[in-house]
């Protein structure tokens, strides 16, 4: 097969779908790869890095669009790149998909094959791709949310670890899942007064278990939410639906109970976002005010360090990528069933029902996708 990864293009995004370790892996399974001149470069990995190992360097994203039979990316295909998608074509990456419906419109239209990280499953109901990224970004949050809180960028002027004689910053996590226990693992570590909010009694147990004496945890019913939220000097939403539009944890209306200055940091913003008042931004024009509320809802927090990302993102997806151009996507995918559950978009019809169920379209089951 031949494997394709372009230069990201996304505001920012510094990452690359394909380290010089994944390339060489495809080429001793048998398979030939190109890569967009410079495509590693934002994460340390010169060109001569990848034609070591064998791959063959590209001028254009188009000349690599065009040879391709399988793409791997990072981040959703941006709307100049979904018009390079062809029928037949596999595409690998972050997708997002029930949030943007213009991007959902261009795969369907493009006759792909799309499958995305973040809806492929492990035996254990995790999300291996997804949680690596969700890592970065949850150790990532609390040191962006410190930044946002001085008072020059619109914060509290809160210091995290406070002084002798002034106390922490009080930090609430809501959701305990991956991003949400590292936010609050680093959140502790910079000396903060951590709390976690989650639905699950049994990961409210783990945490307690495990993190008794580093965070505290607490259920994260409506009342118990907004009654730690007025506490709060920041805080991060770390909660995940796979596949799905993020629940919207904190209205608009809300904000008025909220301290002054406070920091929104959401983690689920490639979702759709959990609060309401969340719209994307990028590492350029990263925070904004709303309602005296200061916002950092960018949407590729990890391409901050990008090579950190890059390197632990290709570590997951290379198993993955080396079934699919072994097998094919059909047949990889009959064989593992949680790569079928990555399956989003074949052949113009949308396989994957949340989000079917978010932008009210219509879905088939994947498995039928495979007879087809």
């Amino acid at each position: 097969m031949k494997i394709g990864c372009p230069k990201e293009i996304k505001p920012q995004e510094f990452r690359v779908g394909m380290t010089p370790a994944a390339a060489q892996e495809a080429i001793n399974n048998g398979h030939s790869v190109v890569i967009e001149t410079n495509a590693g470069a934002g994460a340390g990995f010169a060109d001569a890095d990848y034609t070591a190992v064998g791959a063959k360097i590209l001028g254009t994203a188009k000349e690599v669009f065009d040879t391709a039979d399988m793409i791997v990316k990072v981040k959703e295909p941006q709307a100049v790149e979904r018009k390079m998608l062809r029928e037949g074509q596999t595409l690998f990456t972050y997708l997002h998909l029930a949030p943007d419906p213009e991007q959902t419109k261009d795969l369907l239209a493009s006759g792909c094959t799309a499958i995305a990280y973040e809806t492929v499953t492990d035996r254990n109901g995790g999300l291996p791709l997804l949680a690596p990224m969700s890592e970065v970004a949850g150790r990532l949050a609390p040191q962006v949310g410190a930044w946002t809180l001085q008072k020059a960028n619109g914060g509290r002027g809160v210091l995290m670890g406070g002084v002798p004689g002034v106390g922490p910053a009080k930090v609430l996590v809501i959701g305990g899942g991956v991003v949400g226990t590292h936010a609050a693992k680093i959140a502790a570590g910079m000396g903060a007064d951590v709390t976690v909010l989650d639905r699950s009694i049994p990961r409210l147990r783990y945490l307690d278990d495990v993190f008794g004496g580093t965070f505290k945890n607490s259920y994260a019913s409506a009342a118990n939410t907004i009654e730690l939220a007025r506490q709060a000097d920041m805080i991060i939403g770390a909660v995940l639906i796979p596949g799905a539009a993020a629940p919207k944890l904190i209205s608009r209306a809300q904000l008025a109970e909220l301290k002054p200055g406070a920091a929104l940091v959401d983690v689920a913003i490639d979702q759709g976002g959990c609060f309401e008042t969340s719209r994307a931004t990028t590492h350029q024009d990263p925070i904004y005010e709303v309602d005296g509320i200061m916002h950092y809802c960018v949407a590729n927090m990890p391409g901050a360090v990008a090579r950190t990302s890059t390197i632990a993102l290709g570590n997951a997806t290379m198993p993955f990528m080396i079934a699919l151009a072994n097998k094919g996507w059909k047949q990889a995918c009959a064989d593992d069933v949680h790569l079928l559950n990555g399956l989003n978009v074949h052949a113009g019809k949308l396989t994957y029902a949340a989000v079917g169920e978010a932008l009210g379209l219509d879905t088939i089951d994947p498995k039928a996708a495979l007879a087809a």
